[in-house]
């Protein structure tokens, strides 16, 4: 069974890093474009950055440009989302998924994306 596992959220300080992992099982990542997305209570699903699979083009939320950086260790078969500078604003259940599609473009388009992971919570909060 094909899957996605995320890990490495929390509760943090505003300002401080927290590094996510999107870890996959029943399939290879390394030929997948992956994304990750956020939601907050009340709010609608945001695409937060993706990845395509010859991990040279990345995409970014405005509101996390320059904070945030995806990155993909093929041997690991994971994907990584590194937040730094960390706001209040960025809590929220963070998701990670998976498509297979063009290896030089990747999609911020949530229905564009077949496997989906179970998400992790991220809580910044003083």
């Amino acid at each position: 069974q094909s899957q996605l596992v995320e890990s490495g959220g929390g509760l943090v300080q505003p300002g401080g890093s927290l590094r996510l992992s999107c870890a996959a099982s029943g399939f290879t990542t390394n030929y997948a474009t992956i994304g990750w997305f956020r939601q907050a209570p009340g709010k609608e699903r945001e695409a937060v950055s993706c990845i395509a699979s010859n991990g040279d083009n990345t995409k970014y939320s405005d509101s996390v440009k320059g904070r945030f950086t995806i990155s993909r260790d093929n041997a690991k078969n994971t994907v990584y989302l590194q937040m730094n500078s960390l706001k209040p604003e960025d809590t929220g259940r963070y998701y990670c998924a998976g498509y297979w599609g063009s290896e030089v473009f990747c999609s911020t388009r949530s229905d564009w994306y077949a496997y989906w992971g179970q998400g992790t919570q991220v809580t910044v909060s003083s």
